[in-house]
């Protein structure tokens, strides 16, 4: 029954990403800024957005590299994504120098894909991953003295940096038969004067306020802000819930993630961040939009804001 559920499942999204809708994809590829790496070690904390929920973390002069995908998904996950918005990466693998910490939220593929880790294998110091998804890494021949597996609540201290592992509403599984066999998660990234948030993937929940009030507030958060419809309603959050998230967290800046690189979901591709504008000028809600690559200072007001997606609907 579990097997025959999880086929109806998958069946049920390739023919939702099937149906025809013209503005669920960009009218044509949307441009990268491709970011100067040499200079990004500087004195004051950065990240760079590269599409999707890929992040790169410069935060107090340490490297924190969050759910990399900088290669072609796997061809049966592009079944359902489709190809990318974007004919070209900000960067490529080889762009990215030493990675001090690879933080994974859970192991679907378009946030821990194989070819993307094995090509980082030799630049990366460690690994910061939910419970189970060790085991995965130890598999693909990634040293064990290199990972922390967290559960909820744990954390630890590396390179002045502490790793708090915090809940998400989600689910995790890479194929039809491991579902929930290993953890979910977002997390707290804590330096002595930098305090940020990485959500993954996840939906809206009263978690949200539980983080906040322990270890907020949040210089900048990376937050999920679409793909979610009636189909992914309890797995993914809704854009007017990302900023209320934003208020639970007591996030000074948000940088929406999990949009702008791949359709998961058939709505208008610029719906989703369309909304959460629209709630964020509502709530008073700052919100960081840049483009694909482009860098953003943390903790700066002078952060990118332009409505860019507007050039391609």
């Amino acid at each position: 029954m579990r097997y025959i559920r999880a086929l109806n499942i998958l069946f049920d999204r390739l023919k939702m990403n099937f149906t025809e809708n013209p503005d669920r994809r960009p009218q044509r590829s949307i441009p990268v800024v491709k970011p100067e790496l040499t200079g990004f070690l500087s004195d004051k904390s950065q990240a760079i957005w590269f599409g999707h929920s890929t992040v790169f973390i410069q935060a107090e002069g340490k490297t924190v590299l969050c759910d990399p995908v900088l290669t072609k998904l796997f061809w049966l996950f592009t079944l359902v994504t489709g190809k990318r918005f974007t004919d070209e990466l900000p960067v490529t693998v080889r762009d990215i120098p030493r990675v001090d910490i690879l933080l994974l939220s859970h192991d679907h593929y378009d946030h821990m894909d194989y070819k993307t880790i094995m090509a980082l294998k030799d630049k990366v110091n460690h690994y910061c991953v939910p419970a189970g998804v060790g085991m995965r890494l130890e598999k693909w021949g990634i040293d064990k003295e290199k990972i922390t597996e967290f559960t909820y609540g744990e954390t630890l201290e590396i390179l002045d940096l502490t790793f708090t592992c915090t809940p998400s509403r989600h689910f995790s599984g890479r194929r039809l038969n491991d579902r929930n066999k290993t953890l979910w998660c977002s997390w707290v990234i804590t330096g002595k004067k930098t305090n940020l948030f990485f959500s993954g993937d996840g939906a809206y929940g009263p978690h949200f306020k539980l983080i906040g009030d322990k270890h907020g507030p949040f210089d900048i958060t990376f937050l999920e802000c679409g793909q979610a419809n009636d189909f992914f309603g309890q797995i993914h959050m809704v854009p007017e819930k990302a900023v209320q998230a934003q208020i639970d967290l007591k996030g000074q800046l948000m940088v929406p993630i999990h949009w702008g690189m791949f359709s998961q979901s058939n709505p208008n591709w610029t719906g989703q961040i369309e909304r959460l504008m629209l709630e964020a000028r509502k709530k008073g809600v700052p919100v960081a939009t840049p483009r694909i690559g482009e860098i953003v200072t943390i903790g700066d007001d002078n952060y990118p804001n332009r409505q860019w997606w507007r050039d391609y609907r």
